[in-house]
């Protein structure tokens, strides 16, 4: 197959690309090239997507297209430039305006209204989600074959945004000097996620197979406890875990989800209790394969130490045991 990704040099569109090299297709990258480079074996064509799709590209048949825009202007042009491939749009779970519902799917949980301009997404996940229903619909309406994924939190090497990696990174410092890791309450709670190599390889059997429909791509639901203790597994720790209650970590100024003072990963009230609780039934009965995150965890873990630049976010350790030692007075 011939196989166009639009970007191919970052996180999941490269690994999109790099899967699909390594099954023997032809592929081709579409980006700007500033970002990355691309998988040895593909070939990259320099294209900003606020121009005019390069002729090198138009004269070109393409099995397939993969698609991770979040841009309605960009996908619409995408869109008219290549109709008839079979198209993979990865959209994300923030297209839902339900996020109550417990066990939603694709076919049970409403959309927000699509917002088909070109706005900044990073107004809020409201507006970004908006902008990703707009690019789904454009997607629906102009291609013949279309596979629509979405996405929760996605991990795995590479990962630019450190909301994962914080876990196997601290982790790996309570091995070494032995301190308590803390954690929120409950530890129980639910939490959806999906390694980078996992969806990469499953765009590109849906891509090979022709596989059309709308698709969460997360886990099942996995109690946060579970979770680390495989992240803990993965990592050969064994760290003492604090469990503090969000209105303590309010107190002391710590955040949730991710930048600077926060537990990354940590949901707190950002979101209610359907969004981390998908019925992903569907979607493994699709070909959805979810690896044991304990081997995540270890190679997040040696991606992050061969990788010096590699994004950083949450509670320094420092900041972690002052919180600590102030709560135990």
């Amino acid at each position: 197959m011939r196989i166009l990704v639009l970007g191919g040099t970052v996180f999941l569109s490269r690994a999109v690309a790099a899967a699909a090299v390594a099954r023997g297709h032809d592929v081709v990258c579409a980006a700007r090239g500033v970002s990355g480079t691309v998988p040895d074996g593909a070939a990259l064509v320099h294209w900003d997507r606020a121009d005019e799709v390069p002729a090198k590209l138009t004269n070109t048949t393409f099995d397939a297209v993969v698609d991770v825009s979040r841009i309605p202007s960009h996908v619409r042009t995408a869109v008219a430039a290549f109709p008839d491939a079979h198209w993979t749009f990865v959209s994300t779970i923030n297209v839902y305006a339900d996020t109550a519902t417990v066990g939603g799917t694709p076919a049970t949980v409403p959309l927000l209204d699509p917002i088909e301009t070109d706005e900044n997404p990073a107004s809020g996940p409201e507006v970004y989600g908006a902008m990703k229903v707009a690019c789904e619909n454009i997607v629906r309406a102009g291609t013949t074959a279309a596979l629509v994924i979405r996405p929760g939190l996605i991990v795995g090497p590479g990962d630019p945004s450190d909301r994962f990696t914080y876990w196997p990174a601290r982790f790996a410092q309570a091995a070494e000097d032995g301190l308590p890791v803390l954690v929120p309450v409950p530890v129980d709670d639910p939490v959806q996620l999906v390694d980078v190599r996992d969806l990469a390889e499953w765009i590109v059997s849906a891509a090979e197979q022709g596989t059309t429909g709308d698709f969460d791509a997360v886990c099942p639901p996995l109690p946060r406890s579970e979770l680390l203790a495989q992240v803990a597994d993965g990592v050969g720790a064994d760290p003492k875990l604090v469990a503090v209650a969000p209105q303590t970590l309010a107190e002391h100024e710590v955040n949730p989800w991710s930048g600077p003072r926060s537990i990354p990963f940590w949901a707190g009230d950002l979101v209610e209790g359907g969004f981390m609780t998908h019925d992903v039934t569907s979607s493994l009965a699709a070909g959805l394969r979810i690896r044991p995150f304990a081997e995540t965890a270890r190679d997040t873990l040696a991606w992050l130490r061969a990788t010096p630049d590699a994004t950083v976010t949450g509670l320094t350790r420092d900041e972690e045991q002052e919180v600590l030692a102030a709560i135990r007075g």
